[in-house]
């Protein structure tokens, strides 16, 4: 394709340059001009790989690992060059609103992961596999994690527990080619067993499950193993007896790495129900819901007041002729009252000022 367009560029004269550039741009996928922005380029940047991710682990260098949900928070982990993007059945909780992470299904979290895999362009992908996806037997785990790479656009998929079954899915999702991340420790798939969202490992029989767990974890063939709610301590010793990262939540700090949910660590869910079940362990780096919550009511004061929008926010304009030759048009209709209300904003919006120019209305 690109030998014959270059064929036909030396063969063309140079009063038909311009022709050959418009057939050229009219095979483009960039619109050339709309109203909004087009397509994002697509030359992305080097995703970061499990080699990557195993020179950090060796070089004792930490791992980070945010969640997200949709296209903006992708992309702002993607600007962040967070190494690990977790598109989690946590949002569950934080975006579909449920108490637990538990009636997410597979259709849903593939519709987040292709729109995360669609803004973070650098972080590996890994996507959660919901609950009821892999419990039944190993033939349903695979081909869940297959729809979560095939259809979803992820690098690698997350599953929760240690038991027998889960290792035996592990085991036979990584022999399907897949990448695995372990999770242990509080499973909040598990709840019903566990009676909550309870810590795990603060005794000696449930801190040496916790170990044993993620050997089994290593064992199957996961790349990396979340521990999530267990004390630093057994943290620790769990660390120290893999060859794979850990991935600490709530965790301590003795972890190969650190994950937290994209809305906890930015504040973004300021509201009572939220307050509740955020977790002790999140540090809050902002408090973004403050934010959004103060700029929709702002934007409602402005509607409401009708300052909203003005001349600068009013960009599309008419000439004076297409006008009036509009207004004359609505009157030979017979929509004199349409006529005049575009006679009358026409006034205006001449008369309007914009922003920042002798208004004194802002």
């Amino acid at each position: 394709m690109a030998s014959s367009l270059n064929s036909l560029l030396r063969a063309s004269k140079p009063s038909s340059s311009s022709l050959i550039f418009n057939l050229i741009r009219r095979m483009s996928n960039v619109p050339e001009n709309t109203v909004y922005s087009g397509p994002t380029t697509q030359t992305p940047n080097k995703r970061v790989t499990l080699a990557q991710l195993r020179q950090k682990y060796k070089k004792n260098e930490p791992i980070s690992m945010v969640t997200a949900y949709d296209y903006p928070s992708a992309v702002h982990v993607d600007m962040a060059e967070i190494d690990i993007c977790l598109v989690g059945d946590s949002a569950a909780m934080v975006v579909h609103g449920h108490d637990t992470t538990l009636p997410i299904t597979v259709e849903e979290i593939l519709v987040h992961c292709r729109a995360v895999a669609r803004g973070a362009r650098r972080p590996l992908l890994v996507g959660d596999l919901p609950f009821g996806s892999y419990e039944s037997s190993s033939v349903q785990a695979v081909d869940s994690a297959v729809r979560i790479l095939k259809e979803g656009g992820m690098d690698a998929i997350k599953l929760e527990g240690g038991s027998p079954s889960r290792i035996v899915a592990a085991k036979a999702i990584v022999e399907a080619g897949i990448a695995v991340m372990g999770h242990v420790g509080l499973t909040p798939q598990a709840i019903s067993v566990l009676g909550g969202f309870r810590p795990q490992g603060r005794n000696v029989a449930s801190a040496v499950k916790v170990v044993e767990t993620a050997l089994a974890l290593q064992e199957a063939g996961c790349f990396s193993v979340v521990l999530e709610c267990v004390p630093p301590p057994v943290a620790a010793a769990t660390t120290a007896a893999l060859q794979i990262p850990t991935i600490g939540i709530g965790a301590g700090p003795f972890c190969s790495g650190q994950v937290l949910v994209y809305h906890d660590l930015l504040g973004m869910l300021q509201h009572p129900h939220h307050a509740k079940v955020t977790p002790k362990f999140c540090k809050q780096y902002a408090r973004v819901g403050d934010n959004i919550n103060q700029a929709l009511r702002q934007y409602k004061e402005d509607v409401t007041s009708g300052s909203f929008p003005d001349a600068d926010h009013s960009p599309y304009k008419i000439s004076e002729t297409d006008a009036n030759g509009f207004l004359n048009e609505l009157q030979r209709l017979g929509f004199d009252k349409a006529a005049s209300a575009a006679s009358d904003a026409v006034e205006k919006m001449n008369t309007a000022q914009p922003i920042g120019v002798g208004n004194p209305t802002k």
